[in-house]
C-alpha cells in the first residue's frame, strides 16, 4: 500500500511464547483483529517439546515460526525475534508476549499515530491489569504519586521519557539500530529494564501513550510492603524467579544510569530480610547474587 506520502511503514510483530497455547491463542487473535493489520509476525517457541506450531498455524496472521530447541528466555527470545524482523525489513518491530494481548483493536494504530505526532523512536501503551483494564499492571510513580488507575491519566497525550517494555512497546528499526536487542545473558527478569536504561541514555525521543493499552496479569504480588507501606521490596515466589530477578538486578546496578540504586537497595533489603522476614540466611543469599550480577557471573541455577 502507497500513500502520498510514500510507502506505508512495515510492522513486525515479535511473540514469545514457551508451553502457554491457550494464552498464545488469545494474544495471536487480538493482534490479527487491530484495525491497521500487522504485516507480519515472527513467533519464537522456547518450548518446542510442547509445540505451539499449531495455534500459530491457525492463527490466520503471515508468520514466521521458530522453535528454539534451547529454552532462550524472554531476553534471547526477543533478540532473535527482533534481528529476523529487521532482517525481514521492519521499520517497525512491535513486542508482544504470550500472556498478554492489546486491549482492543485499535492499539497499533494509535502507536504509530502518537510515534508520527510526537516523533519518538518508542513507544509504548499503558499495560493495565487483564482482570480489572482500568487498572494499572504495575503501578507508576510521577513525581511522589504512585498512579494506579488508567483513568489518573485520562486526557493526557503523552508520558515522555518512560515505557513499559515489552509488552506491547513498539520500536522503530532506528531505534533498535542504537539501542540493541535484548541481552540474552539476562535470560528473563530485568532485560527489559535494561533496554529501558539504554533508551534513556541514548538521547532518542520515547515515551507512553495512554490512549493504548495493552493487557497483562497483574504484576504487584511479588512486591511486599515494608515500614508501613512506604516502601516495598521484591521477592518472587520462587527460587527460580529469585535467582533471575535478583542476580540481574546485581547486574544492573553496576551499569551507568543505575548505579546510584545500590546504596538504596541495600537499605531496603536489609530491612526486608533482616527487620521484616528476620532471614539471615535469605539475605546472605540476596547478596551473593547481587554480587554475582555485579561481577557478571551469569551462571544458571
Amino acid at each position: 500500500m502507497t500513500t502520498a506520502a510514500g510507502p506505508r511503514p512495515q510492522v513486525v510483530a515479535v511473540v514469545v511464547t514457551r508451553h502457554r497455547r491457550e494464552l498464545l491463542a488469545g494474544s495471536l487473535a487480538a493482534i490479527a483483529t487491530q484495525s491497521r493489520p500487522v504485516d507480519h509476525v515472527v513467533v519464537v517457541d522456547n518450548g518446542p517439546d510442547e509445540s505451539a506450531e499449531p495455534v500459530v498455524r491457525a492463527s490466520g496472521l503471515e508468520v514466521t515460526y521458530l522453535p528454539s530447541q534451547r529454552n532462550l528466555g524472554g531476553a534471547g527470545g526477543f533478540a532473535l525475534g527482533m534481528l529476523v524482523a529487521l532482517a525481514r525489513g521492519a521499520d517497525w518491530v512491535w513486542c508482544a508476549d504470550d500472556d498478554g494481548r492489546p486491549a482492543d483493536d485499535t492499539v497499533l494504530q494509535t502507536l504509530l499515530d502518537c510515534a508520527e505526532r510526537h516523533g519518538l523512536a518508542e513507544v509504548s501503551p499503558l499495560v493495565t491489569d487483564m482482570a480489572d483494564p482500568d487498572r494499572l499492571a504495575f503501578p507508576l510513580r510521577r513525581g511522589l504519586r504512585w498512579r494506579r488507575r488508567r483513568s489518573d491519566f485520562a486526557g493526557l497525550d503523552l508520558l515522555p521519557r518512560y515505557a513499559s517494555l515489552f509488552n506491547g512497546a513498539l520500536f522503530s528499526a532506528a531505534a533498535l539500530d542504537v539501542v540493541g536487542v535484548p541481552d540474552y545473558r539476562l535470560f528473563f527478569r530485568g532485560d527489559e529494564t535494561e533496554v529501558h536504561r539504554r533508551l534513556v541514555r541514548s538521547g532518542l525521543p520515547f515515551g507512553t501513550c495512554p490512549a493504548a493499552a495493552y493487557l497483562h496479569p497483574e504484576g504487584t504480588t511479588e512486591f511486599e510492603p515494608i515500614l508501613g507501606g512506604r516502601l516495598s521490596a521484591q521477592y518472587p515466589a520462587n527460587d527460580v524467579k529469585r535467582y533471575f530477578t535478583y542476580r540481574n538486578r546485581g547486574y544492573l546496578m553496576s551499569q551507568p544510569g543505575m548505579r546510584w540504586l545500590l546504596p538504596l537497595e541495600l537499605v531496603r533489603f536489609s530491612w526486608f530480610f533482616l527487620a521484616t522476614r528476620r532471614d539471615p540466611a535469605a539475605w546472605l543469599e540476596w547478596l551473593r547474587l547481587v554480587r554475582a550480577g555485579r561481577r557478571e557471573h551469569f551462571t544458571r541455577p
